[in-house]
């Protein structure tokens, strides 16, 4: 009888023994790792260029002379560090000042006197008659931006008094939930319960049917992606936590959140590929009926989709190691590449989205860091460190931060593009936290 006592306890013992080694050698790790990422000069240097371009001004890059609000979004927070709150603010209430009696929201604004005909069928504004504004109408994410600025910038400034302003007798607050609701009144499928768009490669702003391709017209192909609607998802709950505790808008944000997040499971998550559907056309595609589009990943609306919270720890796990496959099969210098494989040379009409061109299988930073952002954020800090690093070093190589970049590491695109510095410096600053948490 002793015995069968003895051998449970001895058992037990030994189970917790292994445990105890196995957190010890984990948190032995951990505080190496944190120790490598505090003393790495590379990170502070490239922070501080950051600081140092998004002081600078607003507008995109050095290729863009407007403002434009989904560049914004991403260099926002920095942007209250290191600017007059007062001028961001203003910045702001642009958008708004141009926002369309249905809801709608420009994609950027630009000083009159810069005006160029680029194309762009501008927008004006007796609310702003200094600026001309454009939105690219084959994109669904230029509303949800805007709500997620103006949270971020309440968040980093503590500022909530931009809601209370009025515009033409409307304050903010009201504009940005008539945002939202053009979003559900004017871009939303019945069939899917989700937001649709032109087809474009996963976040761009591009379709094929047109040499340009940034304006919705006869030939375009309706379609719901990932991307658009986890900028929804974001912004919805941004948005509800601006809300007073007994507004009667979160129940009904809440219920619109749950019912976006339940058709984004259902619809676009491909359980079996453990990857986001490219596109879900509302009636055909553009493109031949032999390709089968299911093969591309597209990395962007993926790390944002991660952000959403749509994906779980271990899904996470999995769409990031397809990522790293993604980089690695494609010659790519990080984990930036915007979709694998790339749609084949003539799908699209737009000559610069040749395979690997731009949009289609370019090296963007800006997208990249954001995905950095999300594994530091749900455990994968080792991961994220070793995948931020070549995104580092290329700043400090190339003296800058640059739109995008070629699969063999060739800069291209817009200088000094404050998107790319944004997610960085934010990039930065989390994997920074994490491991001061964990020395």
């Amino acid at each position: 009888m002793e015995n069968k006592i003895k051998k449970p306890i001895l058992y037990i013992s030994s189970f917790v023994l292994i445990m105890f080694i196995t957190v010890s050698c984990s948190e032995k790790k951990e505080k190496t790792l944190a120790g490598k990422i505090l003393n790495d000069k590379n990170l502070i240097e490239v922070r501080q260029r950051a600081e140092e371009l998004i002081r600078s001004g607003f507008n995109a890059g050095d290729g863009y002379g407007e403002v434009w609000i989904r560049d914004l979004n991403t260099f926002i927070e920095l942007s209250c560090e290191v600017n007059d709150p007062e001028i961001i603010k203003q910045n702001l209430l642009v958008f708004f000042q141009f926002q369309g009696e249905d809801g709608n929201i420009i994609d950027g604004f630009i000083p009159i006197e810069k005006v160029v005909d680029v194309g762009y069928d501008y927008i004006y504004s007796p609310l702003a008659p200094m600026y001309a504004g454009h939105k690219n109408t084959v994109e669904t994410d230029q509303e949800s931006s805007l709500v997620q600025a103006v949270w971020k910038y309440i968040k980093a400034t503590g500022d909530s008094s931009i809601l209370k302003i009025e515009i033409s007798g409307t304050t903010v607050l009201e504009r940005m939930e008539e945002a939202l609701q053009f979003l559900l009144h004017h871009r939303y499928s019945m069939e899917y319960g989700l937001l649709w768009g032109a087809t474009t490669v996963d976040w761009g702003d591009v379709q094929p049917e047109h040499p340009w391709g940034v304006v919705i017209d006869e030939n375009t192909h309706y379609a719901v992606d990932i991307y658009d609607n986890a900028m929804l998802l974001i912004a919805i709950e941004n948005f509800i936590d601006l809300l007073t505790e007994k507004d009667p808008g979160i129940d009904r944000w809440s219920k619109i959140k749950e019912m976006i997040f339940g058709n984004v499971r259902s619809h676009l998550w491909d359980e079996k590929r453990n990857k986001f559907i490219p596109h879900l056309y509302l009636k055909d595609s553009p493109f031949p009926e032999e390709f089968d589009e299911n093969e591309i990943h597209y990395h962007g609306g993926t790390a944002v989709a991660i952000e959403a919270q749509l994906l779980s720890i271990d899904e996470i796990g999995k769409v990031y190691k397809q990522m790293a496959r993604n980089t690695e099969l494609s010659g790519a210098m990080s984990i930036g590449l915007t979709v694998y494989p790339p749609y084949p040379d003539g799908y699209f009409l737009n000559k610069g989205m040749i395979p690997y061109g731009y949009q289609n299988g370019g090296d963007w930073t800006w997208f990249g860091g954001r995905m950095i952002k999300q594994l530091v954020k749900n455990g994968y800090s080792y991961e994220a460190y070793q995948e931020l690093k070549p995104m580092i070093m290329r700043v400090i190589e190339n003296d800058g931060f640059f739109e995008w970049y070629t699969i063999d590491g060739k800069p291209t695109g817009s200088g000094n593009f404050r998107g790319s510095a944004g997610v960085l410096a934010t990039s930065i600053d989390s994997l920074l936290e994490w491991a001061k948490n964990n020395t």
